[in-house]
């Protein structure tokens, strides 16, 4: 239950932003916004303030700001409805909902940076047979401090230092055993491994294991916020990446995509890990939700945005029928992409429950 709670929290601060991005910019320009809302479904709670009411549904799973005359049909000329304004402070009104949430997650980032995260020491936990490490006389209980003089504080430190030594044969390792500081040179062994968005790369590995013990590091109040950016945008590159592998087949939508139900699933054990690691699964689906509905899908804002290129370009609106055929088509393709994760999760999370029940 509590989990549950944490889910519907985690959604209803992520649309809320969201949301709020389209209704203050649509405000700053004189847009009239007639609806702020909440949810779909039964209206729980709704109050009238200005030409605004403001809402709440039974379902927190999505949201949305209606503002005057934002469809063809139903403009009238007037000065403060949506179609009055031209493309480019349209253009604002719709970017600024994935900018908030962007920006949502790279705050989120630096309170992580700055408030401290649990991570594994660089302390050697194992050695495994025909790699450098165990030949060259490393052992259990060693704590590596350095390589090639780059200084190793965590243990995410020490395999992007490894990884990123691709031309070389061997490294030098300073590590601390027993309060003395050595070093010694280790043989790197070459494997291909699969890096985040599924590509084979060749990397050389020391071949040691950590040690199960956490300690927690946090920054300065500015290093965080650098640390926070630096966060967001490597993810934001990794997952264009694992777009473009998407797109070219390169990996598999069954493996690298989850909807609302693994989202839960998801929460559910971050809700067991601490606050840290919710305020992390909530910094990267802010993240991820500005990127998606910045594709250039019709329906999504990104979708939107090409609209009021194409308009630009012409110097006027495609006709109220193109738009409608191009945003059925939008719409057919996001339900399918929904029951596809929808399946999706249900057999990853209980296909083997599944299986059981049906032999």
């Amino acid at each position: 239950m509590f989990a549950l709670f944490i889910f519907f929290f985690i959604l209803s601060v992520l649309i809320v932003v969201h949301e709020f991005g389209h209704f203050i910019i649509a405000k700053k320009i004189g847009v009239r916004v007639e609806k702020f809302s909440l949810g779909f479904g039964k209206v729980l709670f709704k109050k009238k303030k200005g030409d605004t009411e403001y809402s709440v549904s039974a379902i927190p799973l999505g949201g949305f700001v209606k503002l005057a005359g934002d469809n063809p049909e139903e403009y009238r000329g007037k000065p403060d409805e949506y179609f009055s304004k031209p493309p480019g402070k349209r253009f604002w009104i719709i970017f600024f909902g994935p900018l908030l949430n962007y920006i949502l997650a790279i705050l989120l980032f630096w309170a992580i940076f700055f408030i401290g995260y649990p991570t594994l020491t660089t302390k050697i936990g194992g050695l495994i047979d025909g790699y450098g490490a165990k030949a060259s006389g490393l052992e259990v209980g060693d704590k590596i401090i350095a390589i090639d003089g780059q200084n190793t504080g965590t243990w995410e430190e020490l395999q992007k230092i490894i990884y990123s030594k691709k031309t070389l044969k061997s490294v030098n390792v300073t590590f601390v055993r027993q309060g003395k500081e050595q070093s010694v040179n280790v043989e790197l062994k070459e494997e291909v491994l699969e890096d985040r968005v599924g590509q084979k790369r060749k990397t050389g590995l020391l071949g040691v294991k950590p040690f199960d013990e956490v300690i927690e590091v946090r920054y300065g109040f500015f290093k965080s916020f650098g640390l926070g950016v630096a966060k967001a945008w490597d993810l934001t590159l990794l997952t264009y990446k694992a777009l473009g592998r998407l797109a070219t087949g390169g990996l598999s939508m069954r493996e690298s995509m989850t909807g609302p139900l693994g989202i839960f699933f998801i929460t559910s054990k971050a809700a067991q890990l601490g606050a840290i690691a919710v305020l992390h699964l909530m910094a990267v689906l802010s993240l991820s939700l500005a990127i998606f509905n910045l594709l250039p899908l019709p329906i999504l804002d990104g979708g939107h945005i090409v609209l009021l290129a194409i308009e630009k370009i012409r110097r006027k609106a495609l006709s109220i029928k193109a738009e409608e055929v191009i945003n059925k088509v939008g719409f057919s393709f996001i339900i399918f992409l929904v029951v596809f994760v929808t399946y999706n999760d249900i057999v990853r999370n209980f296909g083997d429950k599944l299986t059981k029940i049906f032999k």
